[in-house]
């Protein structure tokens, strides 16, 4: 089967599809706005990268109209590439933009992926942003999103049916395990492993943190915040307001193979986002064996089991996260009843194997209609 991904393959996501089908034995080629800056496809004979030349900061800021007209004028060279790779099928990974060039290239069979702001926060900021996603579903065979709840979103803009993909993980690479620690044995690390962006409300874990460190002074409490983004510096100083940072480590942004090692040194683990349209993170810290705490929003109650895989506090509630917080320093069985639920939950429904078989599966059917 030969494929082509119209998606960013700088994405951790785009790469992680695209390796894993890869691995299957599958031809992909990626049609990518910008420059491949990811050296993980080198390894791959059967991955190939293709470059739009759209600058960085046209990709950044997708949104604006004027930018839609610039990836118009790539259309052209999508089209003239599609005719060269002769694919079976041309996937979009995002309904807007590589949706678009998509939906424009007039390729069938066409199957698109929404993400999440594509579908979220697109369509509200005009008419024509509105009618632009509209019109790119329609003319997808096929409609792919990683959670109900995303699914219900794009459901507003299409009368089509929505299959839910589930973005799982790799059991083997997340899974508890001992770990050269930058932590103490009496530690008690409280942490997230999240992009340091507004939507994440990773302010509400500092403020929370600063809580539960202040009624407990006599425990050696550790805040550990893995990832980088836009908001690091506004973070640090809100850590340095707080008087936290000798407690506090930022770690910026690291290899994603690095991942499990941090998910390991976390004890709780705090996801209180703003706003998500799935979780991947989480059931990373599930198949540690790790009880998370989560905001109640979008994807996240999809993939955490309130009192049985973790706790659901509302979000922007700092008061709510520390009784969260206290609940699991205190009750340690209840900590590891509720990692190991978490750890088979994850094994039954995340199973990125599984994930990748679904979509095989779904290239198969939409090709013998």
């Amino acid at each position: 089967m030969k494929l082509v991904l119209l998606s960013d393959p700088n994405s951790a996501h785009t790469a992680k599809w695209a390796t894993s089908l890869a691995d299957k034995a599958i031809e992909v080629h990626i049609i990518g706005l910008s420059e491949n800056t990811n050296k993980l496809y080198s390894s791959y004979n059967n991955v190939k990268i293709y470059n739009l030349n759209i600058n960085n900061k046209d990709v950044k800021q997708e949104s604006r109209l004027s930018s839609k007209f610039k990836y118009i004028k790539t259309l052209k060279k999508v089209k003239k590439l599609i005719k060269e790779i002769k694919p079976d099928i041309v996937h979009s990974h995002y309904a807007t933009s590589y949706g678009m060039l998509g939906a424009l290239s007039k390729f069938h069979p066409f199957i698109i992926s929404v993400w999440g702001s594509d579908v979220f926060d697109f369509p509200k900021k005009s008419i024509i942003h509105k009618q632009i996603l509209k019109y790119n579903l329609k003319k997808a065979d096929k409609i792919l999103s990683t959670s109900h709840v995303m699914a219900k979103e794009t459901s507003l803009y299409t009368n089509k049916k929505i299959e839910v993909t589930p973005f799982g993980i790799d059991l083997e690479q997340f899974k508890p395990m001992s770990v050269n620690s930058i932590f103490k044995e009496n530690d008690i690390v409280i942490g997230t492993i999240k992009a340091l962006e507004t939507e994440y409300g990773i302010e509400y874990l500092i403020k929370a943190f600063k809580i539960v460190f202040d009624n407990e002074d006599k425990l050696s409490l550790k805040l550990l915040i893995v990832g980088g983004g836009s908001q690091e510096k506004k973070l640090k100083k809100l850590v340095s307001d707080l008087d936290l940072d000798d407690n506090t480590i930022f770690t910026g942004k690291v290899p994603y193979n690095e991942m499990p090692k941090y998910h390991n040194m976390i004890d709780i683990p705090v996801f209180v986002s703003n706003s998500e349209s799935f979780g991947v993170a989480v059931i990373e810290a599930g198949a540690c064996e790790k009880p998370v705490i989560v905001s109640n929003v979008g994807g996240l109650p999809e993939v955490v089991e309130d009192n049985i895989t973790g706790i659901i506090v509302p979000p922007k509630n700092e008061k709510e996260t520390a009784i969260a917080i206290e609940k699991l320093i205190f009750d340690k069985s209840l900590n590891s009843k509720m990692g190991k639920a978490g750890r088979k939950i994850v094994s039954e429904k995340f199973n990125w194997n599984n994930n990748v078989n679904q979509m095989i599966n779904i290239y198969k059917n939409i090709l013998n209609k």
